[in-house]
């Protein structure tokens, strides 16, 4: 049985420009969750290193 959960939270990746939504292995660190994604994550530290 699927259900859809439009009460969670979600952010907008400033990589990608997706939206997320809240995911339970980001319980405790939500607030600090920027990027959707591990390759995001690790496009962005490429960019930063770049500049």
């Amino acid at each position: 049985m699927t259900h859809k959960k439009p009460h969670l939270p979600e952010k907008t990746c400033p990589i990608c420009q997706r939206s997320f939504a809240w995911r339970k292995k980001w319980e405790r660190d939500w607030q600090q969750v920027k990027y959707c994604s591990e390759r995001c994550k690790r496009q962005a530290k490429k960019s930063l290193s770049l500049a």
